[in-house]
């Protein structure tokens, strides 16, 4: 199955960039409706990064070629091609154990409280850069990468916690949601690319569908 990459800038003059920069809930059901045709099982990656208060990128992985008109029309520059989209197969398929790259990973660190055995533990946000920064070491292997052993090679860039209304999609009650955001920035090293190649299509942690999990790479 092909995946897609896509890049698109925002125009953060427009009123729509503002609410969704505002609101995950809002980005993402902006993102969503770029793809009229998913099924319940695809899974859509995005990401905002955010340069300076001039820069606004949108970065999204998906299984389907996106149609961003929409965006454009709410948060875009009309009058530009402002997104590019192209097959990510002949990226994943050139990753090498041994290769050193880039990254860039925001994400919702948390860690389930054991209850004991068979029983689920609560999740909790881990709040603290020390917190933060292990719940990313912890993942290395599962990830299949190398963040190096004494001194890792990435730093915790920026911090936040991300609000916003949703609704339950049982009861139909509207609730809050609170989702701890840390983003990641540093290098790292292949050791299982059929691993870092899941990680890059499927995400890291929880809070996927609201901007999290999203891990790029580039040239060091």
């Amino acid at each position: 199955m092909t995946v897609y990459f896509t890049q698109m800038k925002l125009n953060p003059s427009r009123d729509g960039t503002r609410r969704a920069l505002a609101s995950d809930q809002v980005m993402h059901a902006m993102v969503l409706s770029s793809f009229p045709h998913l099924t319940s099982g695809d899974r859509v990656l995005w990401r905002v990064d955010l340069a300076d208060r001039h820069e606004v990128t949108l970065y999204v992985v998906s299984p389907a070629k996106p149609d961003m008109t929409g965006i454009v029309e709410q948060a875009g520059w009309p009058l530009e091609q402002t997104w590019r989209t192209a097959s990510y197969d002949g990226f994943l398929g050139r990753l090498e154990q041994g290769q050193r790259w880039r990254f860039r990973l925001s994400a919702n660190p948390t860690v389930s409280e054991s209850r004991g055995p068979g029983v689920r533990g609560k999740v909790r946000p881990c709040r603290t850069v020390g917190q933060q920064e292990e719940w990313l070491r912890r993942r290395a292997v599962a990830m299949g990468v190398s963040f190096g052993d004494d001194d890792p090679s990435f730093v915790v860039s920026r911090r936040g916690t991300s609000k916003f209304s949703r609704a339950d999609s049982t009861s139909g009650r509207r609730g809050r949601v609170q989702l701890t955001k840390a983003t990641y920035e540093g290098g790292l090293e292949v050791v299982d690319p059929d691993r870092l190649r899941a990680v890059l299509v499927n995400g890291v942690g929880r809070g996927k569908a609201y901007g999290c999990g999203l891990l790029t790479l580039a040239q060091p």
